[in-house]
């Protein structure tokens, strides 16, 4: 019987491990971005056109690779990360697989343009379906700028099932999204189709939120702040309030680096019981920091699926940190029949000193004293009555009547109204009859009607 393993050729490898870690054009995003990471870039511009079909292209200003780097970085498990299997329990990098490269060369057109600080000149090299099409020397800047063109060139069936230029482009958006919230410190500029997407400056962690999810954004967030020997819990988490039937800003970042765990996610949920209604979810950006020996992040190619040593432990400390931080930010409602609220302390002012108040009043204040107006007219600091003519008010009207003095008064329970409103019957006697009304109301009569004084 004739022999009948043999082994692959390294294109058709190339192209089998393309389908683990390439899955669409937001793959390539991620793993160029965080190779940018790696290299120490303060500024990344991140370029697409057509939901990254056509092009894709990261530029960064990190250390660069030499000549000899750059070839060898496109071959597979070609990594300067780690060096030995230890190195993989104590992982302080994103990319170290050393398939990346590899595998976006195999199934698209890469350029790569790279120089080191220390080297004069840089590198340039062409690839097409993992073959080396030109290599040269050419002027370029400190840094590195990865083009990739066609993807899925040669495999037509992977091609086709991506989706619509707008599907992807919202996977990019996602990918996006998770790095740059991951490295607030870094810039990041982001262009689709020739037109800015974002342009976000290295700031804080808060302020890098609230660039990318809008202004509103800040005035629902609570701060999340634990530290422990087993985990450093820092964030933010959303007010019950604002908890959405959809899971989109849901974030979490195991040593920088974003990361999917359902079980995590119950335990935030668990925070919430009680303060959100049933089928909605809560946000939060929850960065997690603990020792790389007690994670493993290698059990998936694309690393976002993680296996913690102690998962029971962080569960219970992530549930009670967030309980703890909705609490005393006064979050969760609260009921006691005994705690009188007038006397409560603002939580801003819990450390303030105590003052006493005082009360500035100008003693040269004189309501009399004529003042210049800005028309060079002199007048007073008392303002008159602005109602003209009120004096006809009262035309008709007896004004000496003594307030104390009820006995010419006739109240509503005596029946002397309908003298008022007879119809059909001429008036001839013009004498006015006036009646208090509750010790309130002065009410009579004039020529022209009735008139009612408060």
């Amino acid at each position: 019987m004739a022999d009948i393993i043999r082994l692959l050729p390294d294109h058709v490898a190339n192209q089998i491990a393309a389908g683990e870690v390439v899955q669409r054009p937001s793959s390539v995003v991620k793993e160029l971005l965080e190779n940018a990471i790696d290299a120490g870039a303060t500024e990344i511009q991140l370029i697409v056109k057509d939901g990254g079909k056509t092009l894709i292209q990261i530029v960064d200003n990190g250390k660069g690779m030499s000549g000899t780097d750059a070839r060898l970085s496109f071959e597979r498990h070609a990594t300067s990360k780690i060096q030995k299997a230890e190195d993989l329990f104590n992982l302080h990098t994103k990319g170290f697989r050393g398939e990346a490269l590899a595998s976006i060369a195999a199934i698209a057109h890469v350029e790569m343009l790279t120089r080191t600080e220390e080297d004069e000149i840089g590198t340039r090299i062409k690839m097409e379906g993992s073959k080396v099409v030109a290599q040269e020397v050419v002027v370029a800047p400190i840094g590195t700028s990865m083009l990739v063109k066609n993807l899925f060139f040669n495999i037509p069936a992977r091609r086709n099932f991506l989706k619509s230029d707008q599907v992807e482009f919202r996977h990019i958006t996602d990918e996006f999204h998770r790095i740059s919230l991951a490295h607030p410190q870094v810039a990041f500029n982001f262009y689709n189709n020739g037109s800015d997407v974002f342009q976000l400056p290295a700031n804080d962690f808060r302020k890098r939120i609230v660039q990318i999810f809008g202004r509103k954004t800040d005035e629902k967030l609570v701060p999340v702040e634990e530290e422990t020997h087993v985990v450093k819990i820092s964030g933010y988490i959303q007010k019950p309030e604002f908890a959405k039937k959809s899971r989109g800003e849901q974030f979490f970042f195991a040593n920088n680096r974003f990361i999917k765990s359902p079980y995590l996610h119950h335990a935030i949920l668990g925070a919430f019981e009680g303060l959100i209604r049933p089928g909605t979810h809560p946000g939060y950006f929850l960065n997690l920091e603990v020792d790389p020996g007690t994670i493993d992040i290698n059990i998936h190619p694309t690393k976002t699926e993680v296996k913690f040593d102690d998962e029971h432990t962080l569960y219970a400390m992530l549930k009670s940190t967030v309980k703890h931080s909705l609490g005393q930010f006064n979050v969760t409602p609260a009921l006691d029949f005994e705690q009188d609220q007038n006397l409560d302390t603002p939580y801003s002012y819990k450390n303030k000193e105590v003052g006493i108040p005082q009360v500035v009043v100008d003693s040269s204040f004189n309501p009399f004293e004529a003042v210049k107006t800005s028309r060079g007219n002199s007048t007073s600091n008392y303002s008159k009555p602005k109602v003209e003519g009120w004096e006809n008010l009262y035309l008709g009207m007896d004004m000496s009547i003594d307030g104390d003095n009820h006995s010419n008064l006739e109240f509503e329970s005596e029946v002397v109204n309908s003298s008022i409103f007879d119809e059909g019957q001429e008036v001839v006697d013009h004498t006015t009859t006036t009646f208090q009304l509750r010790k309130k109301y002065i009410i009579t009569t004039i020529k022209s009607g009735m008139v009612v004084i408060n």
